[in-house]
């Protein structure tokens, strides 16, 4: 716990970004009777009835400091997956990046062994020299700014049904876009004195 939240207090380097990634499983639904549109004084109705059309997995990546994220529903969540996520971060988004710093859960997937399930060894070992890894601990998903943005995002986009990932992906990238114009930062205030403090509970008694 004390790692990531030491990693928030650090100071702004665009060299070194803090980037933290979420991701979490999206139930694509369609309709099996057309709803009613709203009328004057009449919200829009839909049957309860719907139609299962497989699952999918939203990933999403967040700089705090800068206010950018990056969000995007994949067909799977394989390690594969999330190496081809961590390739995209380290190559298109921040090219020029000496590292990243990445916040992130223990997901299983979440290692840099999936990097080489991948890709060839030595590009591999050439993303991985670009990671500085800092997990949240069990439990301490709370810790996370990118579980904060999956939660604004399910609030304000995912309450209706979605078909398929084409679909979804459209209403995830005008989301993403209108949260990156905005540019608004993650103010974190928790810090590891308050940590110790209010949270002692969680430390071993010596």
């Amino acid at each position: 716990m004390e790692d990531v939240l030491d990693t928030y207090a650090l100071p702004y380097n665009p060299d070194i970004p803090v980037i933290c990634m979420d991701e979490q499983p999206h139930q694509l639904l369609s309709e099996i009777a057309e709803p009613i549109p709203m009328k004057p004084g009449q919200p829009c109705r839909e049957d309860y009835e719907y139609k299962r059309e497989g699952t999918c997995s939203i990933f999403i990546f967040t700089e705090p400091l800068k206010g950018w994220r990056r969000i995007e529903a994949t067909e799977r969540r394989t390690r594969v997956d999330w190496a081809r996520q961590i390739e995209r971060l380290l190559t298109v988004d921040y090219p020029h990046a000496e590292k990243v710093r990445l916040i992130m859960d223990n997901l299983n997937t979440h290692t840099i062994g999936s990097l080489y399930q991948a890709f060839p060894a030595e590009y591999a070992r050439s993303l991985a020299r670009r990671l500085e890894i800092h997990h949240t601990p069990k439990h301490g998903s709370w810790l996370n700014v990118a579980e904060i943005e999956l939660s604004v995002v399910t609030r304000q986009c995912l309450g209706n049904r979605v078909p398929d990932r084409g679909s979804l992906n459209n209403i995830l990238s005008s989301w993403e876009c209108s949260r990156n114009e905005s540019g608004k930062p993650v103010d974190w205030h928790f810090t590891t004195e308050d940590a110790r403090c209010k949270l002692k509970r969680l430390y071993p008694k010596l």
